[in-house]
């Protein structure tokens, strides 16, 4: 059973909706660093541009099937027919833009690991290798930009990405525990700071 926000502390922005709830709790924060895992969570996060985040979770599965499990090989090969599929498929969000970005984004990802990047270790180098553990006292004293993600918004749009502004690369990563962002005031806060790790990483090129 889900305890109440009052409770835990729960961050206010998940509300009461269980879906966004069981976000909050188990993925939220959580440090990720699988590349494929990270390029699908950047996948969404360009689908969400313009859209609430919840509407993403509520599709995320049918957005998956629909983008083969997110296999960068697979959908870097998807050409016109698999353009109109997903451009019919009212599961997903029908955005030629979004799509085309998803596409791109699969060849960069195959690109940067055919000459040897690792893309996990790339996204990581911009908060050299470990997770910001923020101090916020309150949802209030969170930012919707930070240096750091507007260095990676302008390196990721260097390399060809598309709808990852220093926003939406803000967002990003909080979601994938690049910064810990649950105020202190949440449950999860001290539960997301101890699983941080510092990793190697690579040059911010």
């Amino acid at each position: 059973m889900i305890e109440s926000d009052a409770n835990l502390g729960r961050c206010g922005w998940c509300g009461t909706d269980p879906l966004y709830v069981a976000y909050h709790d188990q993925e939220w924060g959580v440090p990720e660093y699988d590349p494929r895992a990270l390029w699908e969570k950047l996948v969404l996060d360009g689908f969400q541009a313009g859209l609430a985040w919840i509407t993403i979770l509520r599709k995320r599965e049918t957005l998956r099937a629909a983008f083969d499990g997110f296999d960068p090989v697979k959908v870097a090969a998807y050409g016109e027919a698999d353009r109109a599929r997903l451009l019919a498929d009212p599961g997903i969000i029908r955005s030629r833009a979004k799509i085309d970005s998803a596409i791109r984004g699969a060849q960069i990802f195959l690109e940067m690991q055919d000459r040897g990047e690792d893309f996990s270790a790339w996204l990581w180098s911009f908060v050299d290798g470990r997770p910001i553990q923020g101090a916020r006292a309150t949802l209030a004293d969170v930012p919707a930009q930070t240096p750091e993600s507007v260095a990676m918004a302008k390196a990721l749009k260097a390399r060809g990405f598309n709808f990852c502004g220093p926003v939406i690369v803000y967002a990003f990563m909080q979601a994938t525990g690049m910064v810990n962002d649950h105020p202190r005031s949440c449950f999860r806060h001290e539960e997301v700071r101890t699983m941080g790790v510092s990793r190697t990483f690579a040059a911010k090129a």
